[in-house]
C-alpha cells in the first residue's frame, strides 16, 4: 500500500509560516531592543551613584576632619529627596589603627539598615551590581590624604518596574503587528489560494464530467497563470485527441461495414493461392525425390565405377595368369602326345606355372581384400559396449601394434593428453580410427628417411572431447580435400591405396562413435583433423 502523507492547506501553510516568521522576528527585535535598554539604564544609574557618592565625599570631608557627626547626620537626611540612594555608610578611619571605622548612615523610609562593610572595603571599589541593588564605595580625600570611605547602596526597583513595563508595552505592540500581519495575511490567501482552488474545481468537475471544452481562468499572478495556460493547452491537446478518436471510430465502423465482403474476397483469393501452392508443394517434393534418387544414383555409379576399377585390375591379371598356363598346358600337351616332350621344356613349363600361379592367388588376395575393405566400409558393426577408456592407453596400445608398420618411415609421435583422461566410448572403433589416420600418414603424407611427426592433442571439456590430429606430410591435394571422405577417393591409385581408409574412418566417427570429423583445410603445413566425441 502506498504511504499516506499528511495533507495541509496552502492557506493554513502561507499563514503558519509567516505569522511564526513575523512572530520571530519582532520577539528577537523586542527582546534585544530591551536588553540593550536595560543595559544603558543600569548604566546611567551605575554614573549616577558614583557622582552622588563623590559629591557626598567631598561634603562629608569637613565632618570628619572636625569630628561633627550631628552635622553630618543633619546633612543626609536630605538624601531622602534622591530616590535612587536606599542606604549610605560613612566611614572614618581611626587614628591609631588607620582601620575604617563606623562614623555614621543613612537609611531610606522602608529600607531595611545593611551590615557595615568595613571589613570589605576592597570588594566595593569598583560598583557591584547584583538582583536588586548596585554598591559602591567612595574614599573620602582631602588633598590626598585618605580620611575615610562612603558606602552608598542604590536599589534597581525603579529599573526593573521599567524593564516590565517596557517588556508590557513591546508584548502589546507584537501582538497589534501579530493582528495586522493576519489581515495581510487573509488577504494574500485570498488573493494565491482561491485561484488555485478554482483550478482544483476545475479539474474536478472536468474528470468527472468530461468537459474538455472546459478553460482555466487567468489571473493577476503569473504563476497561476502559466499554470492556467499549461493546463489549457492540456485540455485543447485532450479535446482534439478527442474528436480524432471520434473520428477514427467512425472510420472504424465505416472499414467494419466492409470488412465481410472483403474478407469473404481474401478468403476466396486465400484458397485459390492455397491451391497453387499444394500444387506447386507436391511438383517441389516430385522434383526433391527425383533429385535425391540422382543423387543415390550418382553416388552409387560413382561407388560401382570405382569398385570395377580397383577389382578389375586385379582380375584382368588374374586372367591374363590363367589364359598363359592354359596355353602352356596346351603347348605341353601336344609335344606329350607327339613325344617330343623334353626336360628343359618341362621345367620351363613348371617354372612358367609357378609364376603364373603366383599372379593369379595375389590378383585374387587383391581382390578379397578389395572386399573385406568394402564390406568394412558398408557396414559399421555397431554392437560394442560403450566402456571406460583411458585416451593415452588407447594411442599408445595401437602404436605398439603398429611397429612394423612404423619403422619404414619411423615418424616421431607426440600425445599432449593428461595421463589421466577418460571417456565414455567404444575402444574398437576408436582405435581403428587412430590406426587408419596413422596409417593414411605413413602411405599418403611422409617419405622416407625424412623429418616426420604425428602430434595428436586432446582437450576434454563437461560435454565434449575434441581431437586433433596433425602431421606434417606433404598434405592433402586441393582437388580431392572437398571429397576426401568419399570412397574410392585416392591420391595414389595404382600404387596400393584402394581410397576407402578415409571414408572408413568418416563411418566409424560419424556413426559408430556418433561424434563428426572435419579436415581443417586452412591448415598448410600438412593434413590435419579434427574429430569431437559427444
Amino acid at each position: 500500500m502506498p504511504k499516506t502523507v499528511e495533507q495541509n492547506s496552502i492557506r493554513s501553510i502561507l499563514f503558519k509560516t509567516i505569522m511564526l516568521i513575523t512572530a520571530i522576528c519582532l520577539l528577537l527585535s523586542l527582546s534585544i531592543s530591551t536588553y540593550l535598554s536595560a543595559q544603558e539604564q543600569k548604566k546611567q544609574l551605575i554614573s549616577k551613584l558614583v557622582l552622588v557618592s563623590e559629591i557626598i565625599a567631598f561634603d562629608a570631608m569637613p565632618s570628619l576632619l572636625n569630628k561633627n557627626r550631628p552635622a553630618e547626620e543633619r546633612r543626609l537626611k536630605l538624601l531622602q529627596q534622591v530616590s535612587s540612594v536606599t542606604n549610605l555608610h560613612i566611614y572614618a578611619l581611626d587614628e591609631q589603627t588607620r582601620k575604617p571605622v563606623f562614623f555614621t548612615s543613612f537609611n531610606a523610609r522602608k529600607s531595611p539598615p545593611v551590615p557595615i562593610k568595613t571589613d570589605s572595603i576592597n570588594d566595593f571599589i569598583e560598583p557591584q551590581v547584583g538582583d536588586e541593588f548596585i554598591e559602591y564605595i567612595t574614599p573620602i580625600l582631602n588633598n590626598d590624604q585618605l580620611l575615610g570611605y562612603v558606602y552608598i547602596r542604590s536599589s534597581l526597583d525603579n529599573l526593573n518596574k521599567l524593564i516590565t513595563k517596557k517588556i508590557i508595552i513591546d508584548i502589546a505592540i507584537i501582538a497589534l503587528i501579530l493582528i495586522f500581519i493576519s489581515l495581510i495575511i487573509l488577504r494574500l490567501q485570498k488573493r494565491i489560494a482561491s485561484p488555485i482552488e478554482n483550478l482544483s474545481l476545475l479539474l474536478q468537475n472536468i474528470a468527472k464530467n468530461h468537459n474538455y471544452y472546459a478553460r482555466a481562468p487567468l489571473t493577476n499572478l503569473t504563476e497561476i497563470t502559466r499554470l492556467s495556460n499549461s493546463l489549457n493547452v492540456m485540455l485543447a491537446r485532450t479535446q482534439r485527441q478527442i474528436e480524432r478518436h471520434e473520428e477514427d471510430k467512425k472510420e472504424i465502423k465505416l472499414l467494419n461495414s466492409n470488412l465481410e465482403e472483403k474478407v469473404s474476397q481474401r478468403t476466396i483469393a486465400l484458397r485459390e493461392a492455397n491451391k497453387e501452392l499444394l500444387s506447386t508443394l507436391e511438383k517441389m517434393h516430385q522434383y526433391q525425390t527425383q533429385i535425391v534418387e540422382n543423387k543415390k544414383m550418382a553416388s552409387l555409379g560413382q561407388m560401382v565405377a570405382g569398385v570395377a576399377h580397383e577389382v578389375n585390375t586385379p582380375i584382368g591379371l588374374g586372367i591374363t595368369g590363367s589364359t598363359l598356363l592354359r596355353d602352356k598346358l596346351a603347348e605341353l600337351q601336344v609335344n606329350f602326345h607327339n613325344k617330343s616332350l623334353t626336360a628343359s621344356q618341362f621345367e620351363q613349363f613348371t617354372n612358367d606355372g609357378i609364376e603364373n600361379l603366383d599372379l593369379i592367388y595375389s590378383s585374387l588376395n587383391r581382390v578379397a581384400e578389395l572386399i573385406s575393405n568394402f564390406k568394412k566400409v558398408a557396414v559399421i558393426k555397431d554392437d560394442e559396449i560403450t566402456s571406460t577408456v583411458n585416451l593415452q592407453q588407447l594411442i599408445n596400445d595401437t602404436l605398439l601394434s603398429m611397429g612394423q608398420e612404423l619403422k619404414i618411415k619411423n615418424p616421431k609421435v607426440l600425445i599432449n593428453c593428461p595421463p589421466d583422461l577418460t571417456v565414455e566410448s567404444k575402444k574398437g572403433p576408436l582405435q581403428q580410427v587412430f590406426h587408419q589416420l596413422i596409417l593414411n600418414s605413413l602411405l599418403h603424407g611422409f617419405v622416407a628417411g625424412g623429418d616426420n611427426e604425428v602430434q595428436i592433442d586432446i582437450v576434454a571439456t563437461n560435454t565434449q572431447t575434441q581431437i586433433t590430429y596433425t602431421d606434417n606430410g606433404l598434405g592433402v591435394e586441393s582437388n580431392i580435400r572437398a571429397k576426401i571422405f568419399d570412397p574410392f577417393v585416392t591420391s595414389k591409385r595404382g600404387q596400393g591405396a584402394s581410397g576407402l581408409g578415409m571414408h572408413l574412418v568418416y563411418n566409424l566417427v560419424t556413426q559408430a562413435l556418433a561424434g563428426e570429423i572435419v579436415l581443417d583445410t586452412e591448415y598448410q603445413s600438412g593434413a590435419r583433423f579434427i574429430i569431437t566425441l559427444f
